[in-house]
């Protein structure tokens, strides 16, 4: 693999636009390239070195005639090698100080500009300054975050120490006193005391035994020092001035925050103390992340600054790539060594105190393995898809060769038993929809595991997607061919009951998959899509995250899934399966049932709209709740239509509220959640960013989303029926394309997401802190 394609691919995605660019200073050169291929048509003249001459080549023959300077060094070899070295120097670099900055800016001065082609390799320099002025300035800036939120995890080390103390060993934790606290508290020094202790107990372990291995008298004024270090408790004065600031986890707690709207007090129990430790651990991994990203960057960094100048010295036959690597390494990026000893203190600590002193279990949680892709995955999917492919083949043959299409039982089953098999059409379809999605982010490097919180090695891939869906899709399959048989039994007058709880088994094993408790079948994320669902559900009393706002909207296009749902119950529980026909639509219960249940996603996304406003004070956040409100309205409406066909003022109240909520909805999905129709942007009607390179790819997607979302509008407009298909059919046909179109919208939202994330810079999680320390009150 070339280095620009293997930087890209390693480099993390939302910083790409603070790295090196590569591609940039390689067309560069490629420039000095062509321009000296024209130089000799132009510029050469008699009694010059032939073109040829101008390669690599042209060094190593013209030193073979240079004066030799012995092998030892001796006499005046070196001061003339030296005078050869200066004559040869192609470029100066020096720093340049700025008044007000932390560091200088770097410059070159070329010192072969007159030179044919001096002003291409003028400019390339010119480049090159930038960008390394570009990467040494972001790291730098990078790098005193981190010493700021170090200093701050520190702090934080301080309280839990001290609360450990107290929940622990009440008993010792009254006897100690402030006089085993050492309180070093000066701006921008990492104080963790742990870390202290490690090093100091480390020296005076080191000091205490000689090469030989015998040990030997301490040194003088270091024995006290020597046993103090020991054991060094923390400070319990700490307490005295922070407050528990836990994230309300239950509704209840939510609640309580919401009455006594104040941060809880430390009551000193195993619980507070318990979650302290996990939000503690679960902020140091992802400071550790953070680090490794940071060396990461200035490892690729100095490795692209490196590859870019041997390329230059390789096309221009100049020694220039020392000298400039030499400022790269003297720069703040290859010099600075704040990341790697503050990575070698966050390993000492999460172990001491995380890990119960077990390194390997330690490193294992800080550094998780890559996740490997496995072969029978594949296979497993391509055998699948070619049952499900083999099993549509005997459908449609059965269908054919007995006629079922003209049986006198086709309207029952299609009332009755394909909404029973279309709930897990639309699954499938949506879990293909999904599986395209994931495909697609990750060709153009959408970070979609830190977007929806995954943690390392728990995201799930477009294989194991397709895996599931194909298995889905042979299971309802091998249904629909059992189901197949429309007539009834000519001396009972009844269907036979165990192809009519083909369904139901069906439902019933997903189920179990689903809710299995066990670790198999991907349980991290089916525990992850739980927990959303349950805080959709509870909605507004959980802090919403993207995943839960993602999920309730995927369960928005899945209305007649709600519905397939909801039919279960009432053809199974009132017992219509043995006759093949149900009494639903008679029923007050399902009538209600049947405006509630399609009506609850987006009831669940106005409740997270209405929780986001009040805790961001975004005014856009109503707006969107707005939305939802007025197409629940309209949900509302279609459905009193539908239940309600003779009554005329049902219709006109349908076709308005469903026109407003289509407008809304449709400009929300393309201005808002995808960031396009940007009149004043570099990409005109689009974003200034751009991951897909073909930008008619956004146009054709707005004018599909446009038609798509009006395709609900049948139901309104009473095209239910067609002489070529049943209306059952056609409402699972729009059902399908509403589903098409959010696995559209998918790819573009979290597209939009990403270059926000990129355009911040924002590549790991925020945690919370477990303790707040009181304004004007710190230690």
């Amino acid at each position: 693999m070339k280095f620009g394609k293997e930087l890209q691919t390693q480099q993390v995605p939302e910083w790409q636009e603070a790295y090196m660019n590569y591609n940039l200073l390689k067309k560069l050169l490629k420039d000095v390239i062509h321009l000296k291929r024209q130089q000799p048509q132009e510029h050469w003249g008699a009694g010059r070195p032939k073109p040829g001459m101008f390669d690599a080549g042209l060094t190593r023959r013209v030193s073979l005639y240079r004066a030799f300077s012995g092998l030892t060094g001796r006499g005046g070899g070196d001061a003339e090698s030296r005078s050869d070295d200066e004559e040869e120097k192609a470029i100066l670099v020096s720093e340049v100080q700025e008044d007000g900055t932390a560091g200088g800016r770097y410059q070159t001065m070329f010192l072969r500009s007159a030179a044919e082609g001096g002003e291409v390799e003028l400019l390339f320099f010119k480049t090159l300054d930038d960008e390394l002025n570009k990467v040494v300035g972001f790291y730098r800036g990078k790098v005193g975050e981190t010493m700021k939120e170090a200093d701050e995890l520190s702090r934080q080390m301080d309280a839990l120490i001290a609360l450990r103390l107290k929940v622990d060993n009440p008993l010792l934790s009254h006897s100690i006193t402030d006089s085993h606290f050492t309180n070093d508290r000066r701006p921008g020094r990492v104080h963790m005391d742990v870390i202290q202790e490690v090093e100091m107990s480390e020296q005076d372990g080191a000091e205490g035994e000689s090469e030989s291995g015998k040990s030997r008298k301490p040194k003088k004024g270091k024995e006290s020092k020597g046993r103090s270090g020991g054991f060094r408790p923390g400070s319990l004065e700490v307490l005295d001035h922070v407050k528990i600031n836990l994230v309300p986890e239950n509704p209840v707690s939510t609640l309580k925050g919401m009455v006594l709207d104040s941060k809880p007090d430390l009551s000193y129990n195993k619980g507070e103390l318990r979650k302290a430790e996990q939000l503690m651990k679960l902020a140091f991994v992802e400071f550790h992340k953070s680090l490794r990203l940071l060396k990461s960057y200035s490892f690729l960094n100095i490795l692209a600054f490196s590859k870019i100048m041997k390329k230059y010295d390789k096309i221009t036959s100049r020694n220039a790539a020392k000298d400039y690597m030499e400022m790269v390494e003297k720069s703040y990026l290859g010099s600075s060594d704040e990341i790697s000893k503050l990575m070698e203190r966050v390993e000492a600590t999460f172990i001491k105190h995380f890990s119960n002193g077990n390194r390997r279990k330690g490193m294992k949680t800080l550094r998780p393995t890559a996740k490997r892709e496995r072969h029978r995955v594949t296979w497993f999917s391509g055998a699948f898809t070619g049952f499900s492919m083999a099993l549509v083949f005997g459908i449609v043959t059965a269908i054919q060769a007995r006629n079922l299409l003209n049986s006198p039982g086709r309207a029952k089953y299609m009332d009755n038993i394909f909404p029973l098999y279309s709930l897990f059409g639309y699954i499938v379809l949506h879990m293909l929809m999904l599986s395209a999605n994931i495909y697609f982010w990750r060709r153009c490097r959408v970070n979609y595991s830190f977007i929806f919180g995954f943690k390392h090695g728990v995201d799930i891939g477009y294989r194991e997607v397709l895996l599931l869906s194909s298995a889905l899709s042979v299971l309802t399959l091998a249904g629909v061919l059992a189901n197949l048989d429309m007539e009834m039994d000519p001396t009972t007058k009844d269907y036979g009951k165990f192809t009519e709880l083909v369904p139901l088994g069906l439902l019933m094993l997903v189920a179990f998959a689903t809710f299995c408790p066990f670790n198999i079948l991907y349980r991290p994320i089916r525990f992850f899509i739980f927990t959303c669902v349950f805080h959709c559900i509870c909605a507004p009393l959980y802090k919403v995250t993207l995943g839960d706002f993602f999920l309730a909207d995927q369960l928005t296009s899945q209305v007649q899934a709600l519905r397939s749902l909801e039919f279960y119950v009432c053809y199974y529980g009132w017992g219509d399966f043995i006759r093949r026909s149900n009494s639903c639509r008679e029923s007050e219960v399902y009538k209600m049932f049947y405006f509630i249940v399609p009506a609850l996603p987006y009831w669940w996304r106005f409740a997270q709209c209405i929780r986001r406003l009040v805790e961001e004070k975004d005014k856009m956040h109503f707006y969107n709740g707005l939305k939802y409100l007025s197409t629940i309205a309209a949900l509302v409406m279609r459905t009193g239509q539908d239940l309600n066909r003779d009554v005329k003022g049902w219709f006109a109240m349908a076709a308005i509220s469903s026109a407003v909520a289509t407008v809304l909805n449709t400009y929300w999905d393309i201005v808002i959640d995808w960031g396009l129709l940007r009149r004043n942007s570099r990409n005109p009607w689009l974003r200034d960013k751009l991951l897909v390179s073909k930008k008619s790819i956004y146009f054709v997607a707005m004018v599909v989303n446009v038609f798509l979302r009006l395709a609900w509008m049948q139901s309104v407009l009473g095209f239910t029926q067609a002489p070529f298909i049943h209306r059952t059919a056609l409402t699972a046909l729009v059902a399908c394309l509403e589903i098409i179109r959010r696995g559209i919208w998918n790819f573009f939202r979290l597209e939009n997401e990403h270059l926000n994330n990129v355009g911040k810079y924002r590549a790991f999680k925020a945690v919370p802190l477990p303790f707040y320390y009181e304004q004007g009150k710190e230690v």
